[in-house]
């Protein structure tokens, strides 16, 4: 793979690593031996490191090397510039342009965002251009803080979205500091959390129309996640308070732990990314409130504002539910899920909903997101264009967002190098399968290593393999998740031999016994074509979905939407294209191709079905 070295990535060695490295874990031990502020929550499972488990191949292992490297392109003073020109340093380099710059709508927003992307990369990859890259942004950023630890890149930033970039800062030096070994973030925390401080509201407050618009687009319930992160790592109860004050509790958690519904009309990505505060205030406090609110908002995501893809929020807004407004949107907008921020979202929402609940539905929308809509996003240009809405209505084609370096750019980096997170899962008993994609993952039964390979060709193929390497028998469980859209029984085997243990859809399906090198384990999904509906309103408007994937027509011709379609029965396979399948009409023959694989044709994604009615 080619590497463009910038200009600020020199200096970096392997003992510089290891010392940071060092002091990284050492902190983390201290961190953890912290008083409880209040009974921890009890996890069913949790995340391996991003270093334990390694993509092999398939597409999500394609997309993951492809955005690492276009991360590492970007050039360091470009991305340093703005932070320099505030501080009166030289400033070498072009603008990176859009709203990163020192005139543009945000300037600097996204820094925090690639320094945590490429960190969570490098310590997954071990690839020093990523330690490098990482080590020299943060040291670029930390000499324009000055003595009192300012860290907008202008007044403009402090002033639109101070809440917001600070928590972009604070999840890049968490991120540095415990995964790439960057020993200086530590304090850089502190120091920029405290800087940031004079910038920051007073109280909590919602984005809307009756907000105090102390920011105009500023959010300050998504800040208490990484401020409990912060505590967690230095210790500072100032840290804890911030978190506590800051969480949205009387206007969204408390409502939505009790049913009822504060949601429509409200800005779509940062009431959810706001979620993974409740689920860390949770984990943190203890509460069950804060569960029962992220796992009522789940359910209401699923059920009333989801397109088939997963994605949600039109315009940036959810939808009044059971009014059709999801499918007023097709027509309404091209701007239907704001795909990598909304994305990041959903994702670490769903993992933190797997972590508590050990509850494989949350597996079944996670796979959906992953492969229908961050998989699908275009990739960024090389320079400044990126990709930032998913759309949904006839004739659509996927394109860069209309401003160069938009929010966007900054959580594709951290969703893609989240991957490897939310293939595996570990249990005080052994290991849950979450994703069915090519894969390899090293944990210890006890003290004993094991290290479990994952093969198949899924989501195209039903077949997945599993072989075990563990140099003595050890005795540990093994769970799969069963989707719910399986078309009939799942079936498992274990070195060839068919295994009678409960399997059924929507479960995870657990294999407990004593394992010995070589093992092997076959899990078959069948599944075929469905459809799915855009609301409830319209049940002849639908979607084609086959397992996990959802389908689009390539290059359709300008009337199809209005065409009735002999859906899922008319499709059928393409001779030699794996993935692919055709639907005949009288003068045209449909490809329909997963929506990951569309990348600058024309598409549409929902159909006219013969014979629903309403």
């Amino acid at each position: 793979m080619s590497r463009t070295r910038n200009s600020h990535a020199h200096g970096f060695s392997r003992r510089d690593f290891l010392k940071g490295a060092g002091a990284a874990i050492v902190v983390g031990n201290v961190a953890r031996r912290l008083p409880a502020i209040s009974a921890p929550s009890k996890m069913r499972m949790t995340e391996f490191d991003y270093g334990d488990v390694r993509l092999t191949g398939g597409p999500f292992k394609d997309h993951y090397d492809r955005i690492l490297a276009s991360y590492l392109a970007l050039d360091n003073d470009r991305l340093l510039k703005v932070y320099r020109q505030r501080a009166g340093l030289p400033a070498p380099g072009e603008d990176l342009g859009g709203w990163y710059d020192a005139d543009g709508f945000v300037p600097g927003h996204a820094l925090g965002q690639f320094i945590s992307g490429l960190s969570r990369y490098a310590r997954a990859t071990g690839d020093p251009d990523a330690y490098a890259k990482v080590r020299a942004l943060v040291t670029g950023f930390g000499e324009t803080l000055g003595p009192d630890g300012y860290p907008y890149a202008s007044a403009k930033a402090a002033t639109t979205w101070p809440c917001y970039i600070l928590d972009k800062y604070e999840i890049g030096l968490l991120d540095s500091y415990r995964l790439a070994g960057v020993a200086e973030s530590k304090d850089m925390l502190s120091r920029v959390i405290h800087g940031a401080l004079p910038s920051l509201p007073n109280t909590t407050y919602d984005r809307g129309p009756n907000s105090p618009k102390q920011a105009p687009y500023d959010e300050t319930y998504i800040l208490s996640e990484n401020l409990f992160n912060s505590y967690e790592l230095t210790g500072n109860r100032e840290f804890f308070d911030l978190a506590r004050k800051y969480l949205l509790t009387a206007d969204y958690f408390a409502p939505m732990a009790t049913g009822t519904y504060p949601l429509p009309g409200k800005h779509a990505y940062s009431h959810v990314i706001a979620l993974s505060s409740a689920a860390k205030a949770y984990e943190v406090l203890g509460d069950p409130m804060y569960l029962e609110a992220i796992e009522n908002a789940w359910s209401l995501l699923e059920v009333d504002q989801q397109y088939a893809s997963g994605g949600w929020g039109p315009k940036e807004a959810f939808v009044v539910p059971n009014q059709g407004q999801l499918y007023d949107s097709l027509s309404a907008t091209q701007d239907h899920f704001e795909t990598p921020c909304g994305s990041y979202a959903q994702t670490k929402l769903a993992r933190y909903l797997l972590s508590f609940t050990g509850d494989a539905r949350y597996g079944d929308g996670l796979e959906r997101v992953l492969y229908n809509t961050i998989l699908g996003a275009k990739d960024p240009d090389g320079g400044s264009d990126f990709f930032y809405y998913s759309s949904y209505g006839p004739l659509a084609q996927k394109s860069y967002y209309k401003s160069k370096v938009p929010c966007c750019a900054g959580t594709l980096v951290q969703t893609v190098a989240d991957y490897v997170l939310n293939v595996y899962f570990r249990a005080d008993d052994g290991i849950y399968v979450n994703l069915y994609t090519p894969s390899e993952v090293r944990w210890s039964a006890g003290k004993i290593p094991v290290k479990l390979i994952q093969s198949t060709d899924y989501p195209y193929d039903d077949a997945v393999q599993f072989r075990l390497e563990l140099p003595v028998p050890t005795e540990f469980a093994i769970s799969f998740r069963i989707p719910r859209w399986i078309s009939g029984s799942a079936v498992l085997s274990v070195n060839g031999k068919t295994v009678s243990i409960p399997a059924n859809a929507g479960t995870f399906a657990t294999i407990k016994r004593r394992w010995s090198m070589n093992d092997t384990i076959e899990l078959r999904l069948p599944f075929d074509f469905r459809t799915e509906a855009i609301d409830n309103r319209h049940p002849e408007t639908v979607a084609a979905m086959r397992g996990p994937l959802m389908y689009v027509a390539a290059t359709p011709p300008t009337n199809l939407v209005s065409i009735p379609l002999r859906l899922p029965q008319g499709l059928a396979p393409l001779t030699n294209a794996q993935g692919l399948f055709k639907y005949d009409l009288a003068e045209q023959t449909l490809q329909f191709k997963p929506f990951f694989a569309i990348h600058d044709e024309l598409y549409n994604t929902y159909f006219l079905k013969q014979g629903a009615h309403s």
